[in-house]
């Protein structure tokens, strides 16, 4: 069993360069890492998934499993640094297969996992966005679990106080890729949301919720989603609202952006009870360091489409 190296799919393979020396290690040893987890786990591997940037998934049948449809698995590597499969762990097993993928098995040292075979992404679905969000918040609340105590799950505290590190350092790092008004618009939000944090309104969230990240369950006609890839944070609601508000920026572009974007802010607080001000300054801080990471891994006109949205809404209040 070889070439898994050479099947990397692009957006892997240039988190794995930007990596560094780590990176070249990872990479340098993929294929010994996979044949080992395919003997050791008794699986039959299939083809590389191209999904997710920061992790290679590969199709795996577990053999000799004692139920037919138990048998089909994706093996999960994460990148060196980048995907902290520990944390997947931790949220996999406290959220216990509702509104997530049931983990099967996992493997901290190597940073893999594997976990049910689910359907296709939400977002391959063509469906429009508004059902797409109709979805993801539906599928969010089954799997928010309230939390009494952070769990060693990063807080909502803490990731505020993250992003606005990244998005002030990277912000100069790139060469100021946008007005500073707008990026530093972004670290008045991150100041805020980090002020408001408290454990009487903390809940596990998943905290990349798009529609990549959100799969069909088999056999369910495509009536019911399961997530994977959860960030897991310990953090308001509102926070896990912020990709929903961030993705799309070709809808909130061709428009009345600051309209638009108001328009999806509202819809997000009337399905899932959450404060349209929170939802909106989470949105506007995930966008500003989306793009930021976005050009960290040459995907410039993305970031781009991104800061441009940003941009319209600088000055909004809300």
């Amino acid at each position: 069993m070889s070439g898994f190296t050479a099947k990397l799919p692009l957006e892997v393979r240039l988190r794995v360069l930007a990596l560094g020396e780590p990176g070249e290690k990872w990479l340098s040893s993929l294929d010994a890492t996979v044949a080992g987890f395919e003997s050791n786990w008794a699986l039959r591997l299939g083809d590389v998934l191209s999904v997710g940037t920061e992790a290679l998934a590969i199709e795996a049948t577990v053999l000799g499993a004692e139920l037919e449809g138990d048998d089909l698995a994706v093996l999960k590597l994460g990148l060196p640094g980048s995907a902290d499969i520990s944390t997947e762990v931790k949220a996999y097993q406290r959220v216990s297969g509702e509104g997530y993928a049931r983990l099967l098995r996992y493997d901290l040292a190597a940073n893999a996992l594997l976990l049910e075979r689910l359907g296709p992404q939400l977002a391959s679905e063509d469906r429009p966005i508004e059902t797409q969000i109709h979805i993801i918040c539906e599928t969010l609340q089954r799997s928010w679990i309230e939390l009494s105590e952070p769990s060693g799950f990063m807080t909502g505290q803490e990731k505020a106080e993250w992003l606005a590190e990244f998005i002030e350092r990277s912000w100069w790092d790139f060469g100021k890729p946008c007005p500073k008004k707008t990026a530093y618009r972004a670290l008045d939000f991150c100041a805020e949301r980090a002020s408001e944090f408290t454990l009487a309104n903390a809940f596990l969230i998943h905290g990349d919720a798009h529609s990549k990240n959100l799969l069909a369950v088999p056999g369910s006609g495509s009536a019911e989603y399961k997530f994977v890839d959860p960030g897991g944070l310990c953090a308001e609601k509102a926070c896990d609202l912020a990709v929903v508000m961030r993705d799309w920026s070709e809808a909130l572009i061709q428009g009345d952006t600051a309209s638009l974007a108001r328009q999806r802010c509202n819809l997000l607080s009337v399905l899932t009870g959450e404060d349209e001000h929170a939802i909106w300054q989470w949105g506007y801080m995930e966008r500003i360091s989306t793009a930021l990471v976005l050009l960290s891994i040459e995907q410039k006109k993305e970031a781009e489409l991104m800061l441009a949205v940003a941009e319209k809404l600088t000055d909004q209040p809300m």
